[in-house]
């Protein structure tokens, strides 16, 4: 008798969801940024054309990934760390780094920009999701199994920070936070660390004058109405005039001027103005299915990195879903954060893809058979 055939498939579940939420992600930016680019750059197609190429980028990279064995890539997990860092610390060099807005976040390279903290969000979790599984034995040891990943971890933290994107810096902490629980350390060092990163929050956020105005924009919307509020306010009230079965797809007018740079970070009002609250439910749909497929996928391997990874990963695209909205929706402070699938910008695209391609990758099952 041959020896049993193996044959590794996709979850299409998983894929579909995918495929579904980068499609609709294509769509809302376009019907989102048209005008603003129209009048801006007298281009319709500027954003989506980029974001374009970028989800082709991103597809691709997705299928790759998911084919190549995930345990090869641990051998080069840290010099993804290394060039992760590197690549942080270019955007402080004059030429290289990219200033707007008062942050310098991005990278030029060549005629694109590029923002080196969305790889973060990919590396981290691959380094703690590797340190985590390589010292499981030493986990109760603080200078042997939890120093090495928190250095590595506020290396990252400070870099971000310093480039003036405390909403980005904090979102990634706070998930290598989630996977320190997950591998399962000490709890009186996950209490400690917690305890310890609340009052530092609360310093910075304090001695940042924006980031204070934004905080008491939320508290009290009325205190600025025309200022460090009227975005939130704008997007609220977008939100609200989609009703239930929203304006129609491409029909919505608040986004013409209403939402600054609506089709970034406040894409979901536009989104949601169009396709209202039913719009809004198939949306929650497509991201609890996608959720529940990857820490379905987490659970099904006994392999300790593998799930580390899923689950980290997983995460960190669910969460900042859910902080996107939150902020879209008013109910936190304003920050940073963009839409995964759908806000503009082609560093958060693609690195959403590479790591759903990833989480593809652990979750395909194996099914054998014989040949007689």
């Amino acid at each position: 008798m041959e020896k049993p055939q193996v044959r590794l498939h996709y979850d299409h579940w998983y894929v579909i969801m995918v495929l579904l939420l980068a499609g609709t992600g294509i769509v809302t930016l376009y019907s989102a940024s048209y005008a603003f680019a129209e009048r801006f750059f007298h281009d319709r197609w500027y954003f989506i054309a980029r974001q374009a190429v970028y989800a082709l980028i991103g597809l691709i990279a997705f299928f790759v990934v998911s084919w190549f064995p995930v345990e090869k890539i641990r051998g080069v997990i840290m010099p993804l760390v290394l060039l992760s860092m590197f690549l942080c610390a270019l955007t402080f060099v004059p030429v290289i780094g990219v200033m707007k807005n008062g942050a310098s976040r991005w990278i030029r390279i060549g005629p694109w920009t590029y923002q080196p903290s969305e790889l973060v969000k990919l590396v981290l979790p691959l380094y703690l999701a590797h340190i985590f599984d390589k010292k499981k034995d030493c986990l109760d040891s603080f200078a042997r199994g939890i120093l090495p990943p928190a250095v590595v971890t506020m290396i990252f933290f400070i870099l971000i920070y310093l480039q003036n994107n405390f909403s980005m810096a904090v979102f990634i902490a706070v998930n290598a936070l989630a996977l320190f629980f997950l591998a399962g350390i000490k709890m009186s060092y996950f209490i400690g660390t917690a305890v310890m990163i609340l009052p530092v929050s609360l310093l910075l956020v304090l001695t940042k004058e924006h980031r204070l105005r934004r905080v008491l924009s939320f508290i009290w919307p009325e205190w600025e109405p025309l200022g460090a509020g009227y975005q939130v306010r704008s997007s609220i009230l977008t939100i609200r005039s989609g009703g239930f079965w929203g304006k129609g797809i491409g029909q919505g007018t608040r986004k013409i001027a209403s939402v600054p740079e609506i089709q970034s970070d406040f894409i979901f009002a536009s989104y949601a103005e169009e396709a209202g609250f039913i719009g809004i439910i198939l949306f929650v749909a497509l991201i609890a299915v996608f959720t529940m497929r990857v820490f379905a996928a987490a659970l099904k391997t006994a392999d300790t990195f593998k799930r580390l990874l899923a689950v980290g990963l997983g995460t960190t695209i669910l969460s900042q879903t859910l902080i996107n909205i939150a902020v879209v929706s008013g109910s936190i402070p304003a920050t940073g954060i963009p839409l995964p699938f759908f806000s503009a910008g082609g560093s958060s695209l693609t690195t959403t893809l590479v790591m759903a391609g990833l989480i593809a990758g652990i979750g395909k099952e194996e099914a054998s058979g014989d040949r007689g």
